[in-house]
């Protein structure tokens, strides 16, 4: 039985109130560790931890700063295997993608914040006989960053990496469905020799434990990635308090494929967009509009790729797709499957809750699901289900397509697969999406801005845009 703690003024401690939550392993559906159930008297210690520690981290020179965050890097590179393992265990992925995503992309989060803040450069605006004006970047203080389930470490770490750079102290809550890397971060950080109370780690519901972080009066700012109704809850207490705030939501992407496609690359890029991680992605295209010249042929072809996906125990080299993170969202998946039955969708294959014999007979699984015959304007086209489940949808024209993949209320990121230049700039630019790849998915540069757009969220993460969203802007003007 792992027992998780708190990681609070440099130090691993117990929730105040000796509460623990039960932290299951999704692809056994069994318990194996326990967490702090902490609540405001946690966050408070955080919070004072975290101011004490300000005035002195951000005025660390940068350098200083910068070898800090690389120790981190290395330290969780040393530790590949067990961050690997504990991330497998404890959100449902196969091992194979937490070796080849999750974990290597902490790594880098850390290492490129690490440069990028010897590089951040602010503005000057000469104005001729007159003066100048020089913009300085600092830091807020102390700021409250907030991650999901299912890339735990990955997203934990874009955001509490460029907070560290620019010069914050961090009070950061994981999700209490995976708290285990966040966890060995916390050992790493010590091991790294990083400054008491810059970062600390406070596990718990996110109704006690983040709720505490989102209304403390001396948390400045919130950056937060997780589900589109708990963005409206954060933002409905967080604004009126004048926090700064980055709100990365939910989304119901769209792959759409014209007929001109370089078709055998198309299909195997679209499986892989639609179904990694078992779908619980939110950059995952959900939503597949196929050109009608081609959509029996591409049909065909995806479902019996799709068919190939071998599903089983995360710890299973073989296993190409692994457990939903936990039973309650399995339920959620299942319902929407029934659901689209109902809206006259006809499952091409999956469908089903999927029973693994030996050590994960107890585990959430679900067959890897194509769908077709929905409109799209139906529940199951519209709302964010976050599973092994894809559909697919024939279309006539740019004008159509356009209209179908702009209805909805998201608007995160998108696909285009085309040979013709033309069309992709065309296209590309009439989604509404804040996110636009073109014959390629989740090819990523941590350069760029990243988020979206409506329902999607607010504000962008990402190389310079997340090191602003860490600084506030001051203007000095000096007269000539």
């Amino acid at each position: 039985m792992i027992t998780i703690k708190n990681y609070i003024n440099g130090e691993l401690i117990e929730a105040v109130s000796k509460k623990h939550l039960d932290n299951y392993e999704p692809a056994t559906g069994k318990v194996y560790g326990l967490i702090p159930d902490s609540d405001s008297q946690d966050v408070q210690l955080a919070v004072d931890a975290a101011k004490k520690a300000f005035a002195a981290w951000s005025n660390t020179g940068l350098e200083e700063r910068m070898m800090l965050l690389m120790k981190v890097a290395d330290g969780i590179e040393k530790r590949m295997d067990e961050f690997v393992a504990a991330e497998s265990r404890d959100n449902g992925k196969t091992l194979k993608l937490a070796r080849a995503v999750d974990i290597p992309r902490a790594v880098s989060n850390f290492k490129f914040y690490a440069s990028a803040l010897q590089h951040f450069a602010s503005e000057s605006h000469q104005m001729p006989g007159m003066g100048v004006n020089y913009t300085l970047r600092q830091p807020i203080g102390v700021v409250g960053c907030i991650s999901p389930w299912n890339l735990p470490l990955y997203l934990f770490s874009w955001k509490i990496a460029p907070a560290l750079a620019t010069g914050n102290c961090v009070v950061a809550k994981p999700s209490e469905v995976t708290p285990y890397t966040a966890y060995l971060l916390s050992e790493v950080c010590i091991e790294a020799g990083l400054p008491k109370g810059v970062l600390n780690i406070v596990h718990g519901l996110g109704g006690k434990a983040g709720q505490a972080i989102i209304e403390h009066p001396e948390i400045k700012a919130i950056s937060f990635t997780g589900g589109t109704e708990t963005g409206k809850k954060i933002a409905a207490t967080a604004a009126p308090m004048f926090k700064k705030l980055s709100l990365e939501l939910g989304g119901k992407n769209p792959t759409i494929v014209f007929a001109d496609c370089d078709f055998d690359e198309t299909v195997k890029q679209t499986v892989t967009a639609s179904l990694s991680n078992q779908g619980e992605i939110c950059l995952c295209g959900s939503r597949v509009f196929v050109e009608k010249s081609i959509y029996e042929k591409f049909k065909e072809a995806f479902v019996a790729r799709v068919k190939t996906l071998k599903t089983g125990d995360p710890q299973d080299e073989k296993s190409m797709m692994g457990a939903i993170v936990s039973k309650q969202h399995k339920e959620k998946i299942l319902s929407y499957i029934e659901l689209a039955q109902q809206e006259g969708g006809k499952i091409l294959c999956g469908g089903k809750e999927l029973k693994i014999e030996g050590r994960c007979a107890e585990g959430y699984f679900i067959e890897p699901t194509v769908i077709e015959g929905l409109d799209y304007k139906c529940r199951t086209q519209q709302e964010e289900i976050f599973g092994p489940v894809v559909t697919l949808t024939p279309f006539e024209s740019e004008e159509e397509v356009l209209t179908m993949a702009n209805s909805v209320k998201y608007g995160l990121a998108s696909s285009i697969w085309t040979t013709d230049l033309s069309r992709a700039h065309r296209v590309a630019e009439k989604i509404e999406a804040g996110i636009v790849w073109i014959n390629c998915w989740l090819l990523r540069d941590l350069r760029t801005p990243f988020g979206g757009v409506k329902a999607s969220g607010v504000g962008r993460e990402g190389g310079w845009e997340a090191m602003r969203f860490f600084t506030e802007a001051k203007n000095v003007c000096i007269k000539i």
